[in-house]
Formats: C-alpha cells, sequence, structure tokens
C-alpha cells in the first residue's frame, strides 16, 4: 500500500512495478462476483498478501480466526448493505499488504467479535492465546450504557494506554478507521462531519506518530473530501488535469537513471505521485503550481552509504536546491522516518523533488511500526502483558525492537494519568497531537529527552523531573545560564536548577510557557492546591513560599501556628480558629515586621506585612483581616531563621553581580534565588531571595548590600499576589 492518491480511479497510479490497489482488491475479495448472501472464500487473499512478506507463515491460526468471526458475525449487516464480515476481512487485508506479522492479522479479524457479537476475551484467549485477546481487548469500545458521554474519550484513552505496552493495538485502530472511512458516504453528513474531525485530530497525528503513511495520507484525503468539498474538488480537478498528457518528471526521471547507471549505483527509480492533501498544501505554500509539483521522484537504493552517493551524483550532474535540503537518516524523525529530502533542476529547467532511500527505509516510511512486526520479538526481556518477563531466543535485528515507548507515548501516558476528567483529558490530547514536530534535547548525563518543537525549559524540567520541578528556579541551556521562559532547539544540552527547598512551588507565569500537556496539569494542579500562593516569579523569581505545619493543639481561640520558611521554623500567632497558617511569598514577613492575616481558600490563614500591596487589595474585595503577630516566649524567638526578598537598584558596571553576592555571603545568607533583569538606561535591577540565619540580621545585611559600590538603594520586595 502506498502514500498516494485515494482516488485511484481518477488518478491512475504511476510506478514502475505494479501493486496491489486494496480498494478494488478488497471489493472483488469481499463481495466477488456471487451474490451478497453468500460469501466466498476471501481469507484466501488475506493469506496470499500476508505470504508476500512472510512466506514461512503458518496460516492454519488465520483461518480458525476467518472461520470464528464469520459464524459470529452471521446475520449482521454493515449500514452500506453489505455482510459484517467484510468489515474485518478488509482491516485484516490493509494491514496484510502493509507487512504486518500472523498475531496482528488474527486479532484483526477479531477485532469486533467482543464488541459486537456473544464471543467474550476468556474464548479469545482460550482459542488463540494472551496476546491476541490483549490485541482484541485493546480496541473493543466501552459501551456508551456505562459511560455515557465520556464513552469516546475514555475509548481512547483504552486504546493509548494498551498501545503503551503492544503498538499492535493502534495498528489495527489505524487500520479498522480507514476502511470505516471509505465507506463512510452510507453515514448522515453530520455524522460524517463528527467523525471526519475526530480522524482529523486524533487518528491521523497518531498515523503520522507511529510511521504509517500509507495509512495516514488516504485517511488525509477522506477527511479532506468530507469537512473541505469544495477545496477537495478543486484539488481533484488539477489532478485530472495533469493526468492525461505526458508526465513531466518522466525526462527529469529518465536523466537520473542515467547518471546513476554511468556513475556504476544500483538504484530504482520511481515517479511518486502525491496525494491530494499533498498538492493542496503545496498550492497554498506556493500560490501557483509547478508542472511538476503533482509528483516526487523516489530513488531507492541497497545500502545507507549509497544514499549519500546518490546525492553526490544528483548535486553534481544538476543544480542543486538548497533549502529543499534535509538529512532524515542521520537524524531520523521522532516516527522512524528515514530519507534523504533534495530538489534539482533537470535539463530543460524543470524543478523535481527527489526522495533518497533503502529498500527497508521505504518499507518503514511507508508501514511504520507496523512493519517492524511483533515489538517483542527481539527483546529477551521484554515485559508480557500478564506482567512476567517474556523469554525470547530470537537473535536482535539491526533494526529497532522495541518502538511501544517512543518518547512522544510516554509522555502522553505519564499526563493522561493526572487528567482524571475525561473533557481535560480529550482537549488536552487533541492538543497535544497537534503538536507535529519533535526535538531532542541532551541532559548533562548525557541522557536524551524528547519534546515537542517550541518546548522551554519549563517543559524539560518537567520531563526529567516530574513534581519535584516545582523547585525549578532556572537552567544552563548549552553552559549558559538562561530563564525557564527559554525556548529549546533540537539539539540543546539542558541542566536544570532545583532549588534545595522543596518548599517552592511554580508560578501562574510558567504556564504561558509550558507547552507540554504533562507540564501544564502539573503547574495547575500546584496553583489549585495553592491558591493564594505567587509562586517563584511573583514573589520574587526564586519560587519561594512558605508552607504550613499544623498548628499548635489546645481550646484556645488564640492558636499559635508554627509556619515553615525555607524549611526552618518561624513563629507567628493569628487570632481565630485553629488553623494553618503561613507566610506570603509576595512581601515574605519577617520579625519585627507589622504582620496581618487573611484567610484563603482551604482555611489556611496567609500572613503580610501591613505595607504589602495584597493588604490593600484584600481589604477592597470584602476580606476580613485576622489579627497576626510574632511570637516571642516560651522559648520562640523573634528572631527565628527566615527567608526574605530583596530587591538592589544599581548602576551597570563590571563584577558588580559578584560583588552583591560576596556581601551577601559575608552576612551569612543563604541565596535561594537570583534574577537579574537586562540593564535599562544604565541601570540593573536584582532581586534576591535569601535564607537567613537569623531576621535580627536583616537590616545589616540591607545596609551591606547597599555599601556595595554602584548600589543605590535596597529594599523589601513586594510583588503582586493573588487574592485567593
Amino acid at each position: 500500500m502506498s502514500a498516494e492518491a485515494a482516488d485511484p480511479a481518477a488518478v491512475p497510479r504511476r510506478r514502475s512495478r505494479p501493486r496491489i490497489d486494496l480498494r478494488r482488491l478488497g471489493r472483488v475479495a469481499l463481495l466477488g462476483p456471487v451474490s451478497r448472501d453468500r460469501l466466498p472464500d476471501a481469507i484466501g487473499h488475506v493469506a496470499e498478501a500476508h505470504r508476500a512478506h512472510h512466506p514461512d507463515a503458518d496460516l492454519g491460526i488465520l483461518h480458525r480466526a476467518y472461520v470464528l468471526a464469520e459464524s459470529s458475525h452471521r446475520g449482521q449487516m454493515r449500514k452500506s448493505g453489505e455482510p459484517y464480515i467484510t468489515h474485518p476481512l478488509a482491516v485484516t487485508l490493509i494491514l496484510a499488504e502493509l507487512g504486518a506479522e500472523t498475531t496482528t492479522l488474527t486479532a484483526s479479524l477479531l477485532h469486533d467479535t467482543v464488541e459486537d457479537t456473544e464471543v467474550t476475551l476468556d474464548q479469545v484467549r482460550e482459542q488463540f492465546g494472551e496476546e491476541v485477546c490483549y490485541l482484541v481487548d485493546g480496541v473493543t469500545k466501552l459501551e456508551k450504557v456505562d459511560y455515557g458521554a465520556a464513552a469516546e474519550p475514555e475509548t481512547f484513552r483504552k486504546m493509548l494506554v494498551a498501545t503503551g505496552n503492544d503498538v499492535r493495538v493502534m495498528s489495527i485502530k489505524l487500520a479498522d478507521r480507514l476502511h470505516n472511512m471509505r465507506t463512510l458516504t452510507v453515514m448522515r453528513p453530520e455524522k460524517q462531519a463528527r467523525i471526519a474531525k475526530v480522524t482529523r485530530d486524533v487518528l491521523i497525528p497518531l498515523a503520522e506518530r507511529l510511521g504509517v503513511q500509507a495509512l495516514k495520507t488516504e485517511l488525509e484525503d477522506l477527511v479532506f473530501a468530507i469537512l473541505d468539498p469544495e477545496e477537495y474538488e478543486d484539488t481533484r480537478a488539477l489532478i485530472t488535469a495533469v493526468t492525461g498528457g505526458s508526465d513531466p518528471l518522466s525526462p527529469i526521471a529518465d536523466s537520473v537513471r542515467a547518471t546513476l547507471r554511468e556513475a556504476g549505483i544500483g538504484a530504482e527509480v520511481l515517479i511518486r505521485p502525491r496525494h491530494f492533501v499533498s498538492v493542496h498544501r503545496v498550492r497554498r505554500k506556493r500560490g501557483e503550481l509547478r508542472p511538476t509539483d503533482f509528483g516526487r521522484l523516489l530513488v531507492l537504493v541497497g545500502e545507507d552509504a549509497d544514499c549519500y552517493a546518490v546525492l553526490g551524483e544528483l548535486h553534481t550532474c544538476f543544480t542543486p536546491v538548497i533549502s529543499e535540503f534535509k538529512d532524515f537518516i542521520a537524524a531520523p524523525k521522532f516516527n522512524l522516518y528515514q530519507s534523504l529530502h533534495t530538489a534539482v533542476v533537470g535539463p530543460e529547467g524543470a524543478v523535481a523533488e527527489v526522495l533518497i532511500r533503502t529498500h527497508r527505509m521505504h518499507k518503514v516510511a511507508e508501514a511504520g511500526v507496523v512493519a517492524l512486526g511483533n515489538p517483542y520479538a527481539h527483546d529477551a526481556t521484554a515485559p508480557a502483558h500478564d506482567g512476567t518477563t517474556a523469554q525470547q531466543t530470537t537473535e536482535p535485528s539491526d533494526e529497532r525492537a522495541d518502538p511501544t515507548r517512543p518518547g512522544w507515548l510516554s509522555r502522553l501516558l505519564d499526563w493522561q494519568e493526572s487528567a482524571t476528567d475525561p473533557d481535560t483529558f480529550w482537549t488536552t490530547l487533541r492538543a497535544d497531537l497537534a503538536q507535529d514536530r519533535e526535538i531532542t534535547v541532551f541532559r548533562t548525563d548525557g541522557r536524551t529527552l524528547g519534546l515537542p518543537a517550541g518546548a522551554s525549559c519549563v517543559d524539560a524540567a518537567y520531563a526529567q523531573h516530574g513534581e519535584r520541578a516545582h523547585a525549578c528556579i532556572g537552567a544552563r541551556v548549552n553552559g549558559r545560564l538562561a530563564t525557564l521562559s527559554t525556548v529549546l532547539s533540537d539539539g540543546d544540552t539542558v541542566q536544570l536548577l532545583l532549588a534545595q527547598d522543596t518548599a517552592s512551588g511554580p508560578s501562574p507565569e510558567w504556564l504561558d510557557h509550558a507547552r507540554t500537556p504533562a507540564a501544564r496539569i502539573a503547574i495547575t494542579g500546584w496553583l489549585s492546591a495553592h491558591p493564594d500562593d505567587p509562586g517563584p516569579e511573583a514573589g520574587g523569581a526564586d519560587g519561594g513560599d512558605a508552607r504550613t505545619e499544623p498548628a499548635a493543639e489546645g481550646p484556645h481561640s488564640t492558636a499559635p501556628a508554627r509556619t515553615r520558611s525555607g524549611g526552618r521554623a518561624a513563629n507567628v500567632v493569628v487570632d481565630g480558629p485553629q488553623s494553618p497558617a503561613r507566610l506570603a511569598g509576595c512581601c515574605t514577613p519577617v520579625p519585627p515586621d507589622e504582620v496581618v492575616g487573611f484567610v484563603v481558600r482551604g482555611g489556611a490563614v496567609t500572613v503580610h506585612r501591613q505595607e504589602c500591596p495584597a493588604v490593600a487589595r484584600m481589604q477592597e474585595i470584602g476580606r476580613a483581616p485576622v489579627a497576626a503577630r510574632w511570637r516571642d516566649e516560651d522559648g520562640w524567638s523573634d528572631t527565628a531563621a527566615c527567608r526574605v526578598t530583596l530587591v538592589a537598584e544599581s548602576f551597570g558596571r563590571p563584577r558588580l553581580l559578584a560583588d552583591l553576592t560576596e556581601a551577601i555571603a559575608t552576612a551569612d545568607a543563604a541565596i535561594v534565588s537570583a534574577t537579574v533583569e537586562p540593564p535599562s538606561e544604565q541601570r540593573v535591577r536584582h532581586t534576591y531571595t535569601l535564607q537567613l540565619p537569623d531576621a535580627a540580621g536583616l537590616p545589616a545585611l540591607m545596609r551591606a548590600m547597599r555599601e556595595v559600590a554602584g548600589v543605590y538603594d535596597v529594599s523589601r520586595a513586594q510583588h503582586p499576589a493573588a487574592t485567593g
């Protein structure tokens, strides 16, 4: 099966080798010349396609699966009027042509039996084994009667989780959707549009990520015809108009063949027509289509080195279009795709795009993970579906043995666990799949992180550290200090800097820089759990906030609450019902500041300095203040350890940062985090969040900082804070 136009009747295939037309073969195989009340032995066509890829395959299990499927679906009809068995047969034929192994074909024959007939999973397991049972269960839909409106998103969640263990689950689902899309015209227009939109938003991106281009391109054309019929017809008319005459790519193809033959390079040169959506995209990109834009040259060779030999000959004997060159062999795409892309100017000035790859690369480019077969066949320690270890004796091959957990799928499986709400999962899934490119960044330990293009250091932090990334205060990108908002590029080296104080939390501004669902869900969850905490940037760019410990027990109305700031005890007393209290991160109060508290969501009391802007704001919206004071009795000291945020205003000069940090260190204060804003009119603003062993030392520290040459003011930070 090839990634060509979805309307083979209108666009003849232009290949040097005849290929099976799956759609025509499917109709002949499934319906044949006989009447609809009697089915031909269509499994023979599946067996023929299967043996073409796997000559030694045992076909007995396919015959048994066909017998069970045909007998269980007997009497059921599709909306098109065809016997229902035609559907699982067509799905199996699609996968057989792509090169799927026997277990996948067996499961595809049975994929609707548990959902639509009296056959049970136990029967499937007993007759065909655990693997086939797992695949069938993975593609079986959840009942609407049990899940209601959440049935569709929860079904996809179930399939994705199953795909995380065995990628063949999604292979069957994609082939199933392709056949349903081919026969969708019998549905009502509104249902066609709904199914087409889900296919566009979820199934096509999944096909792209799994590298199954043969399925992806036809699905794109079928969706295009339903959702944008006018543009589809215009594109169809353009393609039809150019198929009647001579192909403008033929002379260039002949020249390429002659060039490679003279160079002694054995290669097959084919003309690949673009599918409808591809032509439409080129037309939108360029405005006016060139005669050669309706197809591309495909050069197939035997070895990887031959690909570069072909490239060298083409660039030597033809004028290359350098801007069109891409090397996906040295740097494969995240969906396993490998190929060299270039464009050359032909003998008469026509420009032809050229794809250069080996036969093996071509198979993987067309069929993706389907071409790799059983993901556990070459892995002696792969986990079986029952949680045990599968013992394999097959020698490892040079192909990727376990494609079931690429980076994007691992990320998806991680964040879906946090998206418990079906609507959140469904919306986030579509948004995640809309990110159509992936980059690889390197950690300092040499390991890699796969991230969507446009990801920032925030995304890298959550991808590497999970919820520990709440304490991230900065990063080094390629050895240089960088803000968390820095957008990463493919190949960057990233070192994430975490605060030693695990009480730190993210800022709402982090959501502006987070591209991955895992990061967004984790940040949103933390902010929801800490509604009155401004986070690191709102509170001094450090992630610093105060954490609470349970208030002292006792029946009195005035309950001394012990709060933690930076992990060391500071003592504050709030009047009112016994409830946890914490120091606000926006103004970082320390003894002997005048303080006042406010009850926030969850019943906690947040304590602010009296002059904090948040105090006036909360009083304006009707929040009642709660009396608060520092406690200096019973052994509690008003000079306990504390955290404070200071802002230093200075004139720019060399070594200013070094001199300021030296003054801070001399005062025995620890820097939790620091931010230096870009100079403005020769003035520089430094923000430090500091851990002081003794609150009484704060005035001396501020004086020492003011005495640094160039510093003209040092003040306590008063950042905006959420009102909860």
